[in-house]
């Protein structure tokens, strides 16, 4: 199934800190493969701006060597990455000085267009970055400016940031970047659930027993030990990425399928989220790999901290105190050098009040599990009996939904979530951007949970690295009488 493809207006893109990391593994080729797709016309304009002293020819090959290297499929069709180059330009700018500032000026205001600044840089920048750009006349109404996380560190840090970026831009204008919203799944959770009449007499406490939400990586923390070793996993994926997650599963449904309609939903969920137990929450950081301890060391060698209290793995419980999930756990599990890399979200109904079968039917509940990665796609677990003669015999069959054999190779992983959330800024869509005050509402249910475990002097438990996770995790369903899905 091919989705059909609408090109936007002609723009301006400024990617600060378009010679780094993030700009030459991800944002560089989300752009050239809407390129290619023909959602990118080639009147459009991708302006690099770092500190690094480099022309034009110099930059493109840049982009070439990163377009070849992370988007190798689309990167030799005919002539298309020579075209795409065209649209590529540079201008050294220091972020806390002046220079550059005028060059870029005279690139970007000479034509009547969409102009988005995507700040791919440390957050110290931020205002630096958004002082200057409303210094030199580029902060006016067609501007949009997008920001990564970590959205500060805490809620006063937050709170700071947000203050700072209002200064100089409406709320309208900041786009605050979360790849996870991007993804295909995540969007069709909304459309599993207010697109179905079937589901929505379901999705509450009467019929579902838990919701569990597992984000696991095989990966270690790698070259971001410094920057993991400040933040941990609470930090670093529950505040932002599970939270968000949550919302979406748990939200009302909004009036409209409109930004603000959809964050005001997400955001009172967030606000009804009940203070978490210091017996609730699981802690962990992954040991050595015992076949291969020196490319994958223990996480404190990983961060060169002996001493380290940060927590590679977390898992919680914790409640929505509103009418619809009063009384449904929901838990949250995330953590590095995991088994197996996992997205999931699984929404477990409670078993049927009364077995017409007897006990050796077993005990059987329905399971809809929405798998983000690997694997896109939506898993609905029913009980049948077994084939075959011998008795009522009751099995777990899923009615499975991957994207890839239901809709065919262009129905899932084939658009990256930053090609999708790149071409909303440019189309003015913030349904798939945290809002300011979602951002806050988040870090004011985190801070306590963090501050508790610090005050409590706790030291994360040791977990095997590609294991499950810690001890403590499992013992957190099981005096629950349940159990984590398999990862």
């Amino acid at each position: 199934m091919v989705s059909r493809v609408i090109p936007v207006d002609p723009f301006d893109l400024v990617i600060f800190g378009g010679t780094g990391d993030l700009a030459r593994r991800k944002v560089l080729p989300a752009l050239f493969r809407r390129f290619c797709a023909g959602q990118m016309q080639q009147a459009s304009r991708i302006i690099g701006a770092a500190r690094t002293d480099m022309d034009e020819t110099a930059y493109r090959r840049v982009v070439s060597e990163a377009i070849h290297e992370f988007s190798p499929s689309t990167a030799c069709e005919d002539g298309t990455l020579e075209q795409f180059l065209q649209c590529i330009h540079y201008v050294t700018v220091d972020a806390m000085g002046e220079q550059g500032w005028a060059e870029l000026t005279e690139k970007v205001t000479s034509v009547d267009r969409v102009e988005a600044y995507y700040f791919s840089v440390a957050p110290s920048l931020f205002g630096p970055l958004a002082e200057r750009l409303q210094g030199h006349g580029l902060a006016d109404r067609r501007a949009r400016i997008v920001v990564e996380k970590p959205f500060g560190r805490d809620l006063a840090t937050a709170r700071e940031l947000n203050g700072t970026l209002a200064r100089y831009f409406d709320e309208g204008q900041i786009y605050r970047i979360d790849h996870y919203l991007g993804k295909e799944t995540v969007q069709n959770l909304m459309a599993v659930r207010f697109g179905n009449m079937l589901f929505e007499p379901l999705w509450n406490s009467q019929f579902v027993d838990h919701i569990q939400i597992t984000v696991a990586e095989t990966v270690g923390v790698g070259g971001r030990g410094e920057y993991y070793d400040r933040a941990g996993a609470m930090r670093d994926m529950v505040q932002n990425h599970l939270m968000q997650l949550l919302c979406l599963i748990a939200m009302e449904p909004p009036s409209r399928f409109d930004p603000d309609a959809v964050r005001d939903e997400k955001l009172k969920v967030i606000r009804a989220l009940e203070p978490v137990e210091p017996h609730h929450i699981a802690r962990g950081q992954y040991e050595a790999d015992p076949d291969d301890p020196e490319t994958h060391p223990d996480y404190r060698t990983a961060v060169d901290n002996p001493r380290s209290k940060t927590e590679s793995f977390v898992a919680l419980k914790t409640h929505i105190a509103n009418w619809r999930w009063a009384g449904t756990p929901f838990y949250l599990r995330t953590g590095k050098r995991m088994r197996q890399r996992s997205s999931e979200i699984s929404i477990v109904f409670k078993e049927t009040p009364h077995s017409i079968f007897g006990e050796e039917a077993g005990r059987h509940r329905n399971v809809l599990s929405i798998r983000l990665q690997p694997n896109e796609g939506i898993t609905l677990g029913v009980t049948i009996k077994e084939p075959g003669p011998g008795g009522m015999r009751l099995i777990d069959v899923p009615l499975d939904m991957t994207f890839a054999d239901a809709l065919g190779a262009d129905g899932g992983e084939s658009v990256d979530a930053y090609e999708r959330l790149i071409m909303d800024v440019i189309r003015g869509n913030q349904t798939l951007f945290m809002r300011g005050d979602e951002v806050e509402a988040a870090w004011a249910w985190t801070d306590p949970i963090i501050e508790g475990w610090q005050n409590r002097g706790e030291v994360p438990k040791p977990y095997a690295s590609l294991g499950s996770g810690p001890d403590d995790a499992n013992n957190l369903m099981r005096r629950d009488h349940r159990e984590w899905r398999k990862i």
